[in-house]
């Protein structure tokens, strides 16, 4: 069988999009002064709808190559993908931003909180719902999810819930900055490294019913034989991936400042604005996750929506403290009660979720009606 080549992998309209997120974000440059705020109403409308219908464009994008590499690569190096590429502009992103003007000393903490509610109840909860209708239940692979679990649990302590106990005003000490980042960076590591290698098995489907779909086909071979064999297809992909998702996370960044000044006329909460950043940040693998649900694959679903906060947390913690010790900044980690309270439901729900051989469509359901709470108290 022939292989494509890079004609046939780039399409003409993987470069429209390419070029309408690059070219929307070329626009916003030149139209920074008009988009100081206050904006006018109608401008403002018209710029979030302008920007919204831009991302939603990229994220299909995106989509389309990272199923392609996940179905090239197998999982769960294919989610891998996916994930460390948004999770890795989305941490340059926060980091840019600690580095730039102005006072970001909660940014990391919110951005964690945001992203954990989004990942583990919206769209997992979204997921499973569907999932679970469609195909009355799933079975995932309770070893790799028991391990995703594991590391949420030490990382989000570590990240947010400790810094409130042991820390100064919610915020690390100098002294304790430097074992906690040790700590993250090296379980992350450690990780990556066991679900790269010895345990790759543990991320891989389970179901009976997709494993003897996969038995018509030719035995896959090795990571190793797949990037020696294609490897133009491959890196055409991932560069297509790249160059299609950091226009979303450049242009989400853009709209925050337009979202603050359109919800502070309405009087919503200033947290909203994280969450709907960080929804917007992630859409792409959101779909994705929801498009695996409704195939039965909910390994898949766990590799993308799991593995993206794992990723978030372990990369994103170290690297504001990190700049926070080189700039002199202070990096308020600790949460809310209310916010600790609501970490721990989800954590303890995510648990009791995939513990059982089958995820449901119920259990889709309490994880949505957790992220229903969590919303009420953005406006309490």
């Amino acid at each position: 069988m022939s292989r494509p080549s890079i004609r046939q992998l780039v399409t003409p309209v993987d470069v429209v999009r390419v070029a309408l997120g690059w070219g929307a974000f070329g626009a916003l440059l030149i139209a920074h002064p008009l988009l100081a705020p206050p904006v006018p109403g109608p401008l403002l409308v018209i710029a979030l709808v302008g920007i919204v219908a831009v991302i939603l464009v990229c994220a299909f994008g995106v989509v389309k190559q990272a199923e392609a590499l996940a179905h090239r690569l197998g999982d769960p190096y294919g989610s891998l993908v996916l994930t460390l590429s948004i999770v890795l502009i989305e941490v340059i992103l926060i980091s840019a931003v600690m580095l730039g003007p102005g006072e970001h000393a909660t940014i990391a903490r919110d951005s964690v909180m945001a992203v954990s509610m989004i990942i583990l109840n919206l769209v997992i909860g979204l997921a499973l719902l569907l999932g679970g209708l469609r195909h009355r239940g799933m079975a995932h692979n309770r070893t790799g999810t028991s391990s995703y679990l594991a590391m949420l649990v030490v990382l989000v302590a570590l990240g947010i819930a400790l810094p409130g106990l042991i820390g100064d005003d919610g915020a690390y000490t100098v002294g304790q900055e430097i074992p906690i980042i040790v700590l993250t960076l090296a379980l992350y590591a450690f990780f990556l490294f066991r679900q790269m290698g010895a345990q790759a098995e543990d991320f891989t489907e389970v179901d009976k019913r997709l494993r003897t779909a996969a038995r018509t086909e030719e035995p896959r071979p090795g990571i190793r034989e797949v990037l020696a064999a294609h490897r133009t297809e491959v890196v055409t992909r991932l560069l297509l991936l790249v160059v299609t998702v950091v226009p979303i996370v450049l242009l989400s960044h853009d709209m925050a400042a337009l979202l603050d000044d359109g919800l502070g006329r309405v009087g919503a909460p200033v947290a909203l604005a994280g969450l709907l950043i960080a929804g917007i940040v992630f859409l792409p693998e959101s779909i994705t996750a929801v498009r695996a649900a409704l195939n039965g694959e909910a390994q898949r679903v766990t590799n993308l929506c799991h593995g993206a906060l794992v990723s978030t947390v372990g990369l994103t913690i170290p690297a504001v403290l990190v700049i926070g010790m080189l700039t002199g900044q202070t990096v308020v980690l600790a949460e809310s009660p209310a916010n600790l309270l609501m970490l721990g439901v989800t954590l303890l729900l995510s648990v009791t979720t995939f513990s059982a051989k089958r995820v449901t469509a119920m259990h889709g359901a309490a994880h949505l009606a957790t992220f229903a709470v969590y919303v009420l108290i953005l406006f309490s």
